[in-house]
């Protein structure tokens, strides 16, 4: 099967996604946001989450569907994100994909939410992805991965060791009072600041802590670094406080990602994830890449939040490997090692 028609579903966390792609061309991607249901909760609630799934799930394949002028029989596989994420959040999306794939007799492809992001790359480039640095940055996670092959050999060489990048973008942005989701409002507001106007520590880059922590990161100093500057400074400018803690983020991840590729001997590097909408970290990191002679690849905004697109793009992907399908009636799983990319 050269051109395989899959069709993916995500719901790691509060987006209902849905997308369809045939091989590397994408054909629809439909996501569904419960986002405004957690604004006012600060941040995303598991079980209001899990409850938009359910009531989004048919509407959003229906659409898709329509989008993509295809229809439900003519599905080659089923592919869904079976971790990690929000436990009651995921078991939404495996459930109507463990239904679809018994009603139609199609197999089912369980994948790993860490590695489809990665691989919605494909959908964008014509190029294969080769042995890669990977620096996935979202809500949830922040890791450095090593992808030798995209559908089943990855390495974990570093993650957060409490806030992830985008969690960090939220909090921030509570204290400064801009709202929920954190991520896009900094931006905006950094656009009008200085991100030299303050100095804020870069979590795990001293000596020592590169001994123990290379490839690592954290966040939660920075954020009670900031929360302080804000309790001694009445006076402060907002502006300045989202540009130079923007700043300090971009700084961290990428010192760290072309460190892991020059460690390495890989020359290209996927951001993904997301923050990888953020447009400081991809102007930075065109302009650091370009210097340290690294290919860079990052995938269109609307492909670095989570989507079904990348979740069908993996799907594809294993199909065209060889991959078995997953077992009928996989079951989620809220934490899970990015070297698992497809569940047997």
């Amino acid at each position: 099967m050269s051109q395989p028609l899959v069709l993916g579903i995500e719901t790691s966390c509060d987006e209902t996604a849905v997308g369809i792609v045939q091989g590397r061309k994408l054909l629809a991607n439909v996501i569904a946001s419960s986002v405004e249901e957690h604004a006012r909760f600060g941040g995303v609630v598991p079980e209001v989450a899990s409850r938009a799934h359910l009531e989004a799930m048919q509407p959003a394949i229906a659409r898709a569907l329509k989008e993509s002028g295809v229809e439900l029989k003519d599905v080659d596989a089923i592919a869904v994100t079976a971790g990690p994420g929000l436990v009651g959040a995921l078991l939404v999306g495996v459930s109507a994909a463990n239904a679809l794939a018994l009603a139609l007799d199609k197999p089912l492809y369980g994948v790993n939410h860490l590695a489809s992001h990665v691989a919605v790359d494909l959908l964008t480039h014509e190029q294969e992805i080769r042995p890669t640095i990977a620096l996935l940055v979202s809500g949830g996670h922040s890791s450095i991965l090593r992808v030798n092959d995209i559908t089943s050999d990855i390495t974990s060489l570093g993650q957060t060791v409490d806030d992830a990048a985008g969690e960090a973008f939220d909090k921030i942005a509570r204290l400064l009072n801009l709202g929920f989701p954190g991520g896009p409002l900094i931006d905006k507001d950094a656009k009008i600041g200085n991100q030299l106007a303050i100095n804020f520590p870069r979590g795990l880059t001293q000596a020592k802590d590169m001994l123990e922590h290379e490839f690592d990161f954290s966040f939660s100093g920075l954020k009670t670094a900031v929360s302080r500057y804000l309790q001694a400074t009445p006076d402060y400018v907002r502006a300045d406080v989202s540009a130079s803690f923007q700043e300090a983020v971009v700084d961290v991840l990428l010192q760290k990602s072309i460190k892991a590729c020059k460690e390495t001997g890989i020359d290209s590097l996927v951001i993904a994830g997301g923050v990888a909408a953020n447009s400081r970290l991809r102007a930075v990191a065109q302009e650091r890449c370009a210097v340290a002679k690294i290919e860079l690849r990052t995938p269109p905004p609307a492909l670095c939040t989570d989507n079904g697109a990348m979740v069908a793009a993996l799907g594809s992907l294993a199909i065209s490997a060889g991959h078995p399908a997953s077992a009928l009636g996989i079951e989620a799983a809220s934490a899970i090692s990015p070297s698992i990319p497809i569940w047997s």
